[in-house]
Formats: C-alpha cells, sequence, structure tokens
C-alpha cells in the first residue's frame, strides 16, 4: 500500500479569525486556498426570553500549517454565556464540503474550563463527515454554557495515513464554517430569576469557611449553595449592595432560597454602613432565651410540654408544642409590624432552621463532656451545629462546611407548610442559623470581624442550638466583635435580629439598585 501514498506531503492549512464564520480549508499539493474575512462580528445567540446569551469566538486568530500523515492541526475556540440563564447548545460544522476519503480526516473535541486548565475530550477521534455538496452536521452536542460563565475548547484535526489508496486525497478539499445552534435549553429556576432581578451572576467554586471574609466577596456573582428547596445564592463578606427597605425597616439580603424568596435579616430603622455599631440594627435588647434551662428540650427554638417540666425522651423534647420566651417576643415584634399591616402580604412562609440532630451514637459530637446523643432530660447532648464547627475534644474546628439544609423535617419551622416544613410557627418570622452567619463571613468560632454586613456591634441569638451540658442548656449566637460563639447559656442576656422572606409576588415589583441610598424595596415604599 505504501506505493500509492502520495508522494508530495499534504498540507493543512486553516485560517480564521474572530468571526461569524470560521473559515478551514483543507488542500491537496496543486491546491489553493482563498481566505474570505468578511464579517468579524462575533456569533452571539440570544433566546427570546432575553435569559441567555452566548458569544462563540476564535480563539486564536487563524493560523496555517503543513501535515505529515499521522499530524493534526489544533484550533481553539472559547463560547461564553453573559446571560443569566444556563443552556445547552451544539457546535456544528456549518456548509461542510469534505471530500477526503472516509477516515483519512479525524477529529477531537476538548473542553476546559480555563485557558491555561486541563482539556476533558467531548468527542473523540470522530471521522469528519465526507459530503460532495455542502452540508449542515454535528460536531458537538450536549455543551452545557452555565449564567456568566466563559469555557475554553480545541478542535484537533488529524490527517491520517490508512491502509487504501489515498491517490484522491491529493485534490481533495475540506471547507466549512463553524456555528453555535440553540439545543435543549433548561427553564430558569425560581431562584434563578431572582437573581436575573437583582441583576446577579452565579460566582463559580466555593469559598474557605474557616476565612473571614472583609471584602465584598460576592460582588462579581453570588456563591451558590444547596437548601431544602433548591439552590440558594448567598451574600458574602462586605456588601453594599443588599439593602432592602421594607414594612418600614431597613434589612440586609442574606440569600435567594431555592424557591425563588429572598431571606433578609433586620438592620434597623435607617440604613447604616457594615461597621456601624447602633442599637438601631438590633430589636428587643438583653433578653433571656427562656426562664428556664435545666432541660434538654429547652435548646430549641419550640419544645414538648409546659415550662418547668422535665422531658423523658427525645420525642418528647423536640415536639414543637410550647415557645420559649425568646420566640413569644419575635411573634410579639412581628404582629405589631408586620401582621397587623398591608406588608405582610408579601412575606413568605420560608423555613427557619433550628437544627436539634444528634449523633447516632455516644461520644461521637463530644468526648469531653460525654456525649449521650440522646437528646432530653439532663443527659449531655451535642446537637447537629456543634458537630460542624467543634471537634469532639471541643476545640474549634479549622475546617468547617457549613449548610443551609436542615436533616430533620421537625427542626424546619414554617407556618402552613407541611409538606417541607413542620408547620409549628404562628408567624413567618425566624432567625438566622449559626451556618448563614458563616457563609456570610463570620469565619470559624471566635474570630472577630466587623467587616462583614451582619455584624451589628451587639450580640444577638441565632437559630441554631448548641448543646445540654452541666445541667445548662446552650445555644450559638453573634458576639460584639460579629464573632460567632456556641454554648452560651439561656440566661444570658442579649439580643435578637428578625429574619423574614420576601415572596416571590413582592421581588418582581422591587425597585431600586440595592445600595444605602437606593435600597430594593416596593413601589409603595419611601426613602
Amino acid at each position: 500500500m505504501e506505493d500509492n501514498k502520495p508522494n508530495s506531503r499534504e498540507i493543512i492549512m486553516i485560517t480564521s479569525i474572530i468571526c461569524t464564520l470560521i473559515l478551514v480549508g483543507f488542500i491537496g499539493s496543486y491546491a489553493f486556498f482563498i481566505n474570505s474575512v468578511e464579517n468579524n462580528e462575533n456569533q452571539e445567540v440570544t433566546v427570546q426570553t432575553g435569559t441567555m446569551q452566548l458569544i462563540f469566538s476564535d480563539g486564536n486568530n487563524g493560523f496555517n500549517k503543513e501535515l505529515d500523515f499521522g499530524e493534526n492541526a489544533e484550533k481553539t475556540f472559547t463560547i461564553e454565556n453573559t446571560g443569566t440563564k444556563e443552556g445547552t447548545v451544539s457546535v456544528s460544522w456549518m456548509n461542510l464540503l469534505n471530500t477526503y476519503l472516509e477516515g483519512t480526516l479525524t477529529y477531537s473535541f476538548l473542553e476546559s474550563d480555563t485557558e491555561g486548565g486541563e482539556y476533558t475530550e467531548i468527542v473523540s477521534n470522530k471521522n469528519v463527515p465526507v459530503s460532495e455538496v455542502a452540508e449542515d452536521w454535528v460536531l458537538a452536542s450536549g455543551i452545557t454554557i452555565s449564567a456568566g460563565v466563559k469555557k475554553y475548547y480545541k478542535l484537533i484535526i488529524t490527517l491520517n495515513s490508512t491502509d487504501f489508496d489515498q491517490t484522491a486525497d491529493l485534490q481533495a478539499k475540506l471547507e466549512t464554517q463553524f456555528k453555535i445552534t440553540e439545543g435543549e435549553l433548561k427553564d430558569p429556576t425560581p431562584g434563578e430569576k431572582t437573581l436575573a432581578k437583582l441583576g446577579k451572576t452565579v460566582k463559580e467554586g466555593n469559598p474557605n469557611f474557616a476565612e473571614s471574609a472583609i471584602t465584598d466577596e460576592t460582588k462579581d456573582g453570588l456563591y451558590a449553595m444547596e437548601d431544602d428547596y433548591g439552590t440558594s445564592y448567598y451574600y458574602r463578606g462586605a456588601v453594599e449592595d443588599n439593602y432592602v427597605k421594607f414594612a418600614g425597616f431597613y434589612w440586609r439580603i442574606m440569600r435567594v432560597n431555592g424557591d425563588g424568596s429572598i431571606r433578609i435579616a433586620y438592620d434597623g430603622t435607617k440604613a447604616h454602613a457594615n461597621n456601624d455599631v447602633d442599637t438601631d440594627r438590633i430589636i428587643i435588647n438583653d433578653r433571656y432565651w427562656n426562664s428556664y434551662y435545666n432541660d434538654a428540650k429547652y435548646v430549641g427554638y419550640m419544645f414538648g410540654g409546659a415550662q418547668g417540666v422535665a422531658s423523658t425522651s427525645k420525642k418528647e423534647a423536640q415536639t414543637n408544642e410550647t415557645s420559649p420566651d425568646t420566640k413569644i417576643a419575635i411573634d410579639n415584634w412581628y404582629f405589631e409590624n408586620i401582621e397587623s399591616t398591608n406588608w405582610k402580604k408579601y412575606v413568605s412562609d420560608n423555613l427557619f432552621c433550628d437544627d436539634r440532630s444528634t449523633a447516632s451514637e455516644p461520644n461521637v459530637w463530644s468526648i469531653k463532656n460525654n456525649d449521650t446523643a440522646l437528646g432530653y432530660g439532663i443527659n449531655h447532648t451535642y446537637y447537629g451545629p456543634t458537630s460542624r464547627f467543634v471537634t469532639p475534644d471541643d476545640f474549634v474546628k479549622t475546617e468547617v462546611n457549613p449548610t443551609i439544609k436542615c436533616l430533620q423535617q421537625n427542626d424546619r419551622f414554617t407556618v402552613d407548610d407541611m409538606t417541607i416544613g413542620n408547620g409549628s410557627l404562628t408567624y413567618p418570622i425566624g432567625l438566622m442559623s449559626i451556618d448563614e452567619v458563616n457563609i456570610a463571613g463570620s469565619g470559624i468560632q471566635g474570630i472577630a470581624n466587623n467587616k462583614y454586613y451582619l455584624y451589628k456591634g451587639y450580640s444577638y441569638w441565632t437559630m441554631s442550638s448548641g448543646a445540654f451540658h452541666h445541667n445548662l442548656a446552650t445555644r450559638y449566637y453573634v458576639d460584639t466583635t460579629g464573632a460567632i460563639f456556641s454554648q452560651v447559656s439561656m440566661n444570658h442576656k442579649i439580643s435578637f435580629v428578625p429574619v423574614i422572606n420576601l415572596s416571590v409576588d413582592a421581588i418582581k415589583n422591587l425597585i431600586g439598585t440595592g445600595t444605602m441610598t437606593d435600597p430594593y424595596r416596593l413601589l409603595n415604599e419611601t426613602i
């Protein structure tokens, strides 16, 4: 078969620029190549809903290369989604004319998240379609581009030495243009719709939760984390564009919930800078969590049995029957300021998590203080949040993995929702969990941070149970330095920062840019 091979070298010449049409020519020894570069615009694919826009670009502005049999030519491209909707698209050969013999030209198509990163094959060693007339062929399909993401691609075309007579390849040619076409597009989730309303995109990766966030880490996009409704998107650090004016008060957006509602934390009767120390930023100053604290049941946002009556089982202790002093005070504040006004229709019934999960067996979450994992009476018990922030020897963890999913349905406090939540609340108001404080930028336990947006300069309770030990029910709180701390006894007097959720219907009607001087607000809210 060697005698049947062309004696001269096959030349592959690929020339392109950043343009809608990328022309690739493969020519024999006596052929010629004409470069047409009349259009130099990027190709944009825009879905009619206006939520996805893709820009397809030639990554290396064309090249010419001679190839021997067995060698290959490499071409790079990028696809960037500058919209707010994730979509799946195809890259196609457009008007493909390939007169090379079947199998002479093969190609691979590779993808990378970064320009200099590791590439992964999407298509491996596939024949370039043979076509005597110009036709469109799919080159690679099922390419998913998330909102706000740019991906890098390589097309590698190989000139193969085959075991058949390739004399005909001497005068063969490949002419084509590339294009991207819409494939199966994913409808935006409720959370993605809210992101678009807030003018935000998604930030890739995860932060180091052990470190304090002292700058606005989500200025260029919100971090994502799963909650019990779907994907949540949260603000982190010294944020300056998450202000909301609602019901006559200022609030700070903590996160977009998976159901599309937004979780907001109380921040005063006027707009405060992140490091402002002012009692206006809290409510109900110097209040016990509960008048009783000598039973494991009192760690909860609600508990079983009457005040002063000992619990005899975990089920009894965690029955959501009686409200502690804290919840009564918060409910009263909500009734006076929101429930009794027209603002209540804009508040969503989204869950608040008081994680009272216990270890599967004793001395898993605390060895030093003899964790019984029983969760009732005067039995030493450590609860879920402690397992995430404290080692079994009661040392602060240097690596933490917060969660905004709530393990036990019984701990998902809601008003009417009993599918995901427990339906135990009177009003749709609660407190932030210690995990939410951490992802907002507090860092590991005990580290001061007066830069992130949840710093108040005053101590305040959180929604998270800590432990019952030494005859004291304890909870997590945020102290005067902005640091999180565990296991403060219920007989400590500190403050509260109410948290509510604005409904999707309210969000549709928001105006403003989220700054101190132009907060997000409803049309009938004045500033």
